[in-house]
């Protein structure tokens, strides 16, 4: 899974930094698990609704350039640009092995042990090395004095079952977590 912010239809991917040369390279700073998506050729948006073409990048330095803009004054103006791509692009462009989901897929998932509903996956957090599911807990839950959020880490220990076409998340515990909230 992958820490992708929403902004309408569109994912942030990245945010261009500095500009570090004469010929208009820029830091990158990808905010993906997936850099295979940067390369030569590719196309991003900006926030401004810019699109951006790849021109050259270097990802072991962090760098990248676009096609027209060729100089350190041309860079300049794209410092602290996120770059955006469509859900669409990251499922062509990024591969997922068996039992991984991107996150914008887990979002909106109800949350269910055995068959008591807790409540709706809101966001998923990475926290350390871990992700963790935001779930807006149930309301009846949260009449009977629950907290009103709560989470649970996206671990096998606690997932037993994710089934995107259904939107639907079992977990062992989470009951337990939400009590101990």
């Amino acid at each position: 899974m992958s820490r992708l912010v929403i902004k309408k239809e569109l994912l942030q991917i990245a945010t261009l930094g500095r500009s570090v040369g004469i010929f208009g390279e820029m830091k990158l700073h990808i905010k993906s698990d997936f850099p295979e998506q940067f390369v030569v050729g590719a196309k991003f948006t900006t926030q401004k609704g810019i699109t951006l073409t790849i021109k050259s990048i270097n990802i072991k330095k962090g760098t990248v350039s676009f096609e027209g803009y060729n100089s350190l004054d041309d860079a300049k103006k794209l410092t602290n640009s996120h770059l955006f791509t469509t859900y669409e692009q990251t499922r062509k462009n990024c591969h997922l092995d068996d039992g991984e989901f991107f996150w914008f897929d887990v979002v909106g998932c109800d949350v269910y042990e055995n068959e008591l509903y807790l409540g709706r996956v809101q966001e998923v957090e990475r926290i350390g090395i871990n992700e963790y599911l935001n779930i807006k807990t149930a309301d009846e839950l949260v009449e009977k004095k629950h907290s009103k959020i709560f989470l649970i880490p996206y671990i096998d220990k606690f997932v037993k079952s994710t089934n995107i076409e259904e939107k639907r998340i079992e977990v062992i515990d989470g009951f337990d977590l939400l009590e101990a909230s």
